[in-house]
């Protein structure tokens, strides 16, 4: 398991004067992106991050910990932020359209960490891909519930299963990973209105 690693947005940078446990995130997040997981060693990882196997052991544990702690410190940003988006008390449209274009902005941000974790999830021992999922399925939870709550003020279409609204989402969000491109013509702000105006379009009352 994961000891005493940063989590998302809270780092000091990925140089050698970074943190050992970011480097060490860092330098298995590019690996792992350029060769894959199952192509990358442990030896690989430490002697890219100026680090010894013991201090990754003494952080990660092992390999697939770091694996789940990359697609992890994204998830609990996304959940902070989504948590922190649901608990206001403003018109819950806005709360719907400002938590999906978060998701999507933040998942941009951390592309890499996302396409490689969907990629290699199924090299997790299986106690931790059932932790990541159970993670995923409290934030899609927390998502659904602006779902309910606009349906219950009479805002959004009764007869939508709020469950299917959320996985037809988040299957695009997922599928972001196939086509977007930092050097692209859309912006991860531009993508994320887009995406944000059509959820609402499509669950608001006609």
């Amino acid at each position: 398991m994961a000891r005493n690693a940063t989590s998302a947005g809270g780092g000091t940078g990925t140089g050698a004067g970074a943190a050992v446990p970011e480097r060490l995130l860092a330098e298995a997040t590019r690996l792992f992106a350029e060769r894959g997981y199952d192509r990358t060693s442990v030896q690989e990882i430490v002697e890219a991050a100026g680090v010894t196997k013991g201090a990754l052991y003494h952080y990660f544990g092992s390999k697939d910990d770091l694996l789940h702690e990359i697609y992890g410190r994204v998830l609990r940003l996304q959940t902070e932020r989504l948590d922190a988006i649901v608990a206001r008390d403003t018109d819950v449209r806005g709360r719907l359209a400002e938590a999906a274009a978060d998701v999507v902005v933040t998942s941009i941000q951390n592309l890499d960490d996302t396409k490689i974790f969907f990629r290699s999830m199924h090299q997790l021992s299986p106690e931790k891909q059932k932790a990541v999922r159970a993670e995923r399925r409290r934030y899609h939870e927390t998502f659904r519930s602006l779902i309910e709550e606009g349906q219950r003020d009479g805002h959004f279409r009764p007869e939508l299963r709020p469950d299917l609204v959320v996985d037809f989402f988040f299957g695009s969000v997922h599928h972001l990973g196939t086509w977007y491109r930092a050097d692209g013509p859309l912006s991860a702000d531009q993508v994320a209105t887009e995406f944000s105006d059509l959820l609402l379009h499509s669950v608001q009352r006609p």
